[in-house]
């Protein structure tokens, strides 16, 4: 097993530095004592007088050599805190290519092989995203085709079981009619959710409605709405995370945050559309497991950021910032 580098541990920058800083005050120390005891020193053998001179250009050339050395490997430093903290998912976070002197060229290999990780990364997700939205229809139509009509033979059976059947067996018979109605009700809802039909049918504001709705059946909060009815043309595919991203931002409130309140709000910015979920529940630290990075890499798909801030006690918001052009006149 790889043994964890102590906490205290000098990083692999610093680590550099102290070595250079080592081998060139042992050189220049090396070279002033040459020169201090040769024949071509000030003079031979060396005065006491020029001792403190000899010291003070040691200390100066020691003091001007530490300063370029750390100048000079800053960026090392800059360039190992990104390699710690860079998360695909949160993309655009660069170092700055101007003012590095010679280590620019590793700053910039670095920044494209980010680029070059995120290019890739995007297209990935967008074919597996893609992939998943047709999977997702295609067991929505199975459900809504095959088993939706199944049981409305089902219940016109029944219905007619119901009308010839003896008086002491009719509320029975009832009674079960009455679960496969439920059942019917069920199967179309799933079918709805991995197939959201309204949003192709409607629009978006009307999807995003019944989502609201939906939550409210199946949730004790109570949902407030602000959906703006003007808004720029955002295209399928934005609309499409649009939706997704509410969709698992509702669900998530539904279980996990107990709260009694939650704000949906569909805005129009400045600088784009903002979708934003907020809720009163428990908030407090959250892992980030499948469904947020699933609503992470839908973000990028778009060219939208997404935040979600969530301190403890305060509840969660979600919050998708979604570029749009300007329009034209």
């Amino acid at each position: 097993m790889k043994e964890r580098r102590p906490a205290s541990a000098r990083s692999p920058a610093q680590a550099l530095f102290r070595r250079l800083i080592v081998i060139n005050g042992l050189v220049f120390t090396v070279g002033t004592l040459v020169l201090a005891v040769s024949p071509a020193t000030v003079s031979a053998p060396v005065l006491l007088t020029e001792i403190p001179v000899l010291t003070i250009g040691l200390a100066l050339m020691l003091g001007a050599n530490a300063v370029l050395l750390h100048r000079s490997l800053a960026p090392l430093v800059a360039l190992t805190a990104l390699m710690q903290r860079v998360d695909l998912l949160r993309s655009r976070d660069r170092l700055a290519e101007s003012g590095n002197g010679d280590l620019t060229d590793v700053v910039a290999t670095f920044n494209a092989m980010l680029d070059r990780l995120e290019a890739e990364r995007s297209t990935a997700a967008a074919h597996a995203l893609a992939a998943q939205e047709g999977e997702r229809q295609r067991i929505a139509r199975e459900l809504h085709d095959e088993i939706g009509q199944s049981l409305t033979v089902v219940l016109l059976g029944l219905k007619r079981a119901v009308d010839l059947a003896p008086e002491e067996l009719r509320e029975e018979l009832h009674n079960i009619q009455e679960t496969v109605r439920g059942s019917l009700d069920e199967v179309r809802q799933v079918a709805r959710r991995l197939r959201p039909g309204m949003l192709e049918d409607l629009g978006l504001i009307a999807s995003l409605n019944a989502l609201a709705a939906d939550f409210g059946e199946m949730s004790d909060a109570h949902v407030t709405r602000r959906l703006e009815s003007h808004l720029p043309e955002l295209g399928e595919e934005a609309e499409l995370v649009v939706y997704r991203i509410a969709q698992e931002g509702l669900t998530n409130v539904a279980r996990h945050a107990r709260a009694t309140k939650v704000e949906l709000s569909l805005c129009r910015r400045p600088d784009g559309v903002v979708l934003k979920i907020a809720d009163n529940g428990r908030g407090g630290p959250m892992t980030e497991g499948t469904g947020v990075r699933g609503m992470r890499e839908r973000a990028l798909l778009i060219g939208a950021r997404l935040t979600i801030t969530s301190p403890p006690g305060g509840g969660t918001t979600v919050r998708l910032a979604i570029p749009v052009r300007p329009e034209r006149n």
